[in-house]
């Protein structure tokens, strides 16, 4: 058995102390480099999803008007029908005579001088455009209102027959649209009868 006097013990303990706060007394460059590395990837992450989520938002009023352009499609079938400008035979696509809708992607325009819209009579040179406020924020400025053309959408309009009833017919329609850097659709299905 061994006996410690009073100083051995001192500078064992003084050593054993010297040791210890040498090896904890900081970060070393490795250290550093490596936390900057984990923050970096952290920080970018956050950086792309703040971008994805921004390109998200603006694909909304995207979403919206592709909505909207897909209604206004149904009511110009709806009003041909009901003021009569085509017969029932006539409310089909042009791949079943004598249907008048296009059945093809067409990019949204004038719809011509019948005033329905995707038939052969669409006025394609005159592509149609959403008008947004200026700076000014007055909507009817023809000089600070902006014009946003919308030249990246199509709409596909397909007419079928409901089986078994000679009176109903399923109309769809799809409008396809970029949004960004996103490509997107919107279909929209509804019924006609052939009674207004």
């Amino acid at each position: 058995m061994k006996i410690w006097n009073h100083r051995a013990i001192r500078n064992h303990s003084a050593r054993r102390n010297t040791r210890h706060s040498a090896s904890t007394s900081g970060f070393s460059l490795i250290e550093a480099m490596i936390a900057m590395v984990v923050l970096a990837v952290g920080v970018l992450g956050l950086a792309a999803m703040m971008t994805d989520g921004i390109a998200y938002m603006n694909m909304s009023q995207a979403d919206f008007i592709a909505q909207q352009k897909a209604e206004a499609a149904i009511e110009s079938i709806f009003y041909a029908r009901d003021s009569k400008i085509y017969s029932w035979a006539q409310l089909q696509n042009t791949s079943t005579a004598p249907g008048v809708f296009l059945n093809v992607p067409e990019v949204l325009c004038d719809p011509g001088p019948d005033g329905v819209v995707d038939t052969a009579d669409d006025n394609v040179n005159n592509v149609d455009v959403i008008w947004a406020p200026g700076a000014n924020g007055v909507l009817t400025d023809p000089v600070n209102a902006i014009r946003m053309p919308l030249s990246t959408y199509t709409r596909t309009i397909t007419i079928t027959d409901v089986p078994g009833d000679p009176n109903v017919r399923t109309i769809t329609v799809t409008v396809n649209y970029t949004a960004g850097r996103f490509k997107r659709s919107y279909t929209l299905t509804s019924y006609i009868s052939r009674f207004s």
